[in-house]
């Protein structure tokens, strides 16, 4: 954060539709950092949260259908220790897992690469298609650091799906997912 500059609070989750192209990763990276920037969020953490976001966006545009509206979801929660970000599409023939390329593969390291970042990731599927999520430690200037203990970010559970809609009293939108091995 900048000298002088207040650490503000920033809304419980940010959603972005946009479009199932590539230049719509930079748009997501951008929103993204904005957000965790204002939030206080120090910028080890924001570089990672915008790597991870890259990642699931770039393969839904490349692996997936896009939702009705030829559109993509791109979604965040941010709490004082961890952010959780989320790509949902119309889904794909096959269900994202992290792969095992030879050394000599130019992709396929992708959702390894989330898998070293994140604190737990994982897929759910519903009627739509499919949501990847992430949860990534978020510390902040004021020195909150990351736990996790809970379904949500710092442990609260979450109150609504990757798409904003709310969930059944005592349920998680994570109880149907398909995690990641």
């Amino acid at each position: 954060m900048m000298p002088g500059r207040v650490a503000r609070e920033v809304s419980t989750s940010g959603v972005v539709h946009l479009p199932c192209v590539p230049a719509s990763v930079g748009l997501a990276r951008r929103a993204l950092s904005d957000e965790l920037r204002a939030a206080g969020v120090f910028d080890s953490a924001v570089s990672d949260a915008v790597l991870v976001i890259s990642e699931l966006l770039s393969n839904a545009i490349l692996h997936a259908y896009p939702l009705p509206g030829e559109r993509l979801a791109v979604t965040w929660a941010v709490d004082g220790s961890s952010v959780e970000v989320a790509v949902s599409d119309g889904g794909s023939a096959t269900v994202p897992h992290a792969g095992h390329p030879s050394p000599s593969s130019v992709s396929g390291r992708g959702l390894s690469i989330v898998e070293h970042l994140c604190l737990t990731w994982g897929v759910r599927a519903d009627d739509l298609g499919l949501t990847v999520w992430a949860v990534l430690a978020a510390p902040r200037h004021n020195g909150l650091t990351a736990r996790n203990d809970g379904p949500g970010p710092a442990g609260r559970p979450l109150t609504s799906d990757p798409m904003g809609q709310p969930l059944a009293s005592g349920t998680s939108w994570r109880q149907a997912d398909i995690t990641a091995p």
